[in-house]
């Protein structure tokens, strides 16, 4: 079971909750970008720098995913891929992607898309918070508690 994280976006206050948690769980992770992402000295946690474009960390992410895994995106398309391919996603914010929210969330995306396309909506989602970062840690937790519980 192994933790991808959409590392290009993905705030520096997540990636220490996700350092922590892999450690303590002793869960592999990989940070995937398109630039050097430092990690915590030892084998648990790596990153892995794909060549710079359009998507190319999302497709490394999405084709080496197996089902049961998480992917930490805030990218919508590549969440959408990951829950296709068996996996779990959670938004850096804590939102949990699922196949039951997934096409709804595609489905604004591409509206708020075309919307700024037409300069009818401006910027981006607010900065990041310590709830937001709790809101995460908690989701987090609770689908790695999922994963180590013993099965019946």
């Amino acid at each position: 079971m192994t933790i991808w994280v959409d590392a290009d976006a993905c705030p520096n206050m997540i990636r220490d909750v996700l350092f922590r948690a892999a450690q303590r769980t002793h869960t592999p992770m990989v940070l995937v970008a398109n630039q050097p992402v430092r990690t915590p000295p030892g084998q648990l946690i790596r990153a892995i720098q794909v060549p710079g474009g359009f998507d190319e960390a999302d497709d490394y992410i999405a084709t080496q995913i197996q089902p049961g895994e998480l992917v930490i995106t805030a990218d919508i398309p590549l969440a959408a891929r990951a829950i296709e391919a068996g996996a779990t996603a959670l938004h850096p914010r804590g939102e949990l992607f699922t196949p039951d929210n997934i096409s709804q969330r595609l489905t604004m995306r591409n509206f708020m898309e075309e919307m700024r396309g037409a300069g009818l909506a401006h910027g981006g989602p607010p900065p990041m918070t310590e709830r937001d970062k709790q809101v995460f840690a908690n989701a987090l937790d609770r689908w790695l508690t999922a994963r180590r519980a013993p099965s019946r």
